[in-house]
Formats: structure tokens, sequence, C-alpha cells
């Protein structure tokens, strides 16, 4: 497969501090990728040096095989980007959103017309057409962003929180438009907050923690290999329970009045820990990739 980026030991610093720390990592053309990890992480960072919008201090960052800091002209053109922050004109129409940002790549106004009616239709905004932006839902503005960053048909979607702030039913629209989109080859990088979104549309993924990759895999390998296929919550565990995970080699968090069990199945130990130690609340569950997050980020608050 051809990589569409190269990443080596990439380094942004803001007053003497890295924000990102010596990243290195690849995409590969038609893989979808994720870039978790929590606030203040580098996500945003790395991916503003991806679009060029920030230069990094140091270290190698190649697109299509150019020099972001030399090509990145080149690079523009060829890439779409759907930043977090709503960037649409509310002074214009959803049509001429499209069209006035299809200038910006010089493509012939019929078929930029042709282009907006086939996206606005992809997206199911074409009733909307004429509505101003002011005028959208939270769901259709996403829609519209979205849209906007394939006007000029991009090999390579830049996706920074798409659905951050969507309801449920929104964001499954969004997810179920990626999806597509993926089914098409197209090359897409994208950081979101939801573990779910990342494990339904990521081929591959990184969670990075103070500028540095803490792991890479695709989402099945990473929940199997940091959380195992099931997880037990134990509420007001005794001295008496951790001593017995300690003794049977059971990996376990202990959140003090809760403790988090990783795959106690694989030890043949939930039957045991099920008659015996259960006194108060115990949830069994799939393990699930918000758990490998948390588990290697912690659990305290970022802002």
């Amino acid at each position: 497969m051809n990589k569409i980026i190269e990443i080596q030991n990439l380094v942004k610093q803001f007053n003497g501090v890295n924000a990102v720390n010596g990243l290195s990592f690849s995409v590969e053309k038609g893989e979808f990728f994720g870039l978790l990890g929590p606030n203040g992480a580098g996500k945003t960072t790395t991916i503003r040096m991806l679009y060029g919008y920030s230069p990094p201090t140091s270290g190698m960052l190649r697109v299509f095989g150019m020099d972001i800091s030399t090509d990145s002209r080149k690079i523009k053109s060829r890439i779409g980007v759907c930043q977090q922050d709503n960037t649409l004109d509310p002074d214009l129409s959803v049509e001429q959103n499209l069209l006035v940002f299809a200038g910006y790549f010089s493509i012939p106004k019929k078929e930029a017309v042709e282009r907006s009616e086939e996206l606005l239709d992809f997206f199911a905004l074409s009733h909307k057409k004429d509505a101003k932006v002011m005028e959208l839902s939270g769901g259709m503005v996403r829609r519209l962003i979205l849209a906007r960053s394939l006007i000029n048909r991009p090999e390579l979607l830049i996706l920074d929180e798409p659905t951050t702030g969507l309801d449920p039913q929104s964001r499954h629209q969004v997810w179920e438009k990626l999806g597509e989109l993926k089914k098409s080859g197209l090359t897409v990088v994208i950081t979101t907050h939801y573990m779910e979104e990342a494990t339904q549309l990521c081929d591959r993924l990184v969670i990075v923690d103070h500028g540095n990759i803490l792991v890479d895999g695709s989402p099945e390998r990473l929940i199997e290999q940091y959380a195992g296929r099931h997880i037990v919550e134990i509420e007001g565990p005794d001295q008496d329970l951790i001593e017995y995970l300690k003794n049977h080699d059971v990996e376990y968090d202990d959140l003090g009045k809760r403790l988090i069990l990783y795959d106690p199945e694989r030890k043949g130990m939930n039957s045991a820990i099920r008659s015996q130690y259960c006194n108060e609340k115990c949830i069994y569950r799939n393990s699930t990739l918000e758990d490998v997050f948390l588990r290697l980020t912690g659990r305290e608050l970022r802002e």
C-alpha cells in the first residue's frame, strides 16, 4: 500500500514546551486512521501541522510524498479539512457556502454547481440549499461542513472531532456518511473523544498523551491486548477480594469504592468472584475501547 502520510520524530514547541514530543507514524492509502488522546495530548496540534496551518518545530512530515514545509500549497489542494469549529459564513445560504469554497480551488462554476448538488444530496441537505446557516440544526451544520471539506474531491480527508456536541441521532447519521466515504476508498484521519466512533470507523488508531504515542493498532487488537474480552466492575470491594485478585494474578484498577477487573474469565475466576465477592453490586460487560483509553491515560480530569 502507498503511504499517504509519513511522520517521523515530529516535534511542536510552544514557548519552549513540547506540545508534540517526537511522534512517528504513517497512514496508508484508503485507511481510516484515528488520533485519540485526552485534552492537551497534542492531537489538534498534530492535525494542524498535517494540513499546513502550523509549521513543525522539527522532524519529518510528508503528505503524498511531499514535505509539508516546502510543498504545503500542493498538499492543501489535495486534502479536505473538517475543523472543530463552525467556520461557515452565516450571511450565505447553504449552497452559496459550498460554491464560494469551491472558488478557493479554482473549480469552474458549472462543475462547482454539479459538485454542490451531489454533496447536498449525499448529506441529505438538498431541501435546505437556499436556507441560511443560522436556520440549520447542529447536525445539519456538521454535515454541511463535511460537505464543504469534500468539494475539491480530496484524496485525504482530515476530521477534527467532527461530531462533538451532536445528539445521538445526528451523530449516527454522520457516522453513516463517514462509513460510506470509507467504503469508497478515501483516506481519512480523525480525532475524536467518542470511543464508540473510533471503534466503529477506524481501521487503525494511535492513543497519544503528553505529546507521545502510547499504543498503535486496530481497535479490536488494542481492546484484546489491554482490556481483554470482558470487564467486571465491583462496588464496595473489601480487602479479601484485593488479596484474592493479587494471589490469582488478575489485573485490576482500584478506584477506591469500585474495582475494575480486566478479563477474570481468562483465568477462570468469574464464578468464584460472583459467588464470593459480589456483596453490593457487580456489573459484567464486554470490554470497550474506552476501557483501554482510561487505563492508559488515567481517569483524572483534563481541563
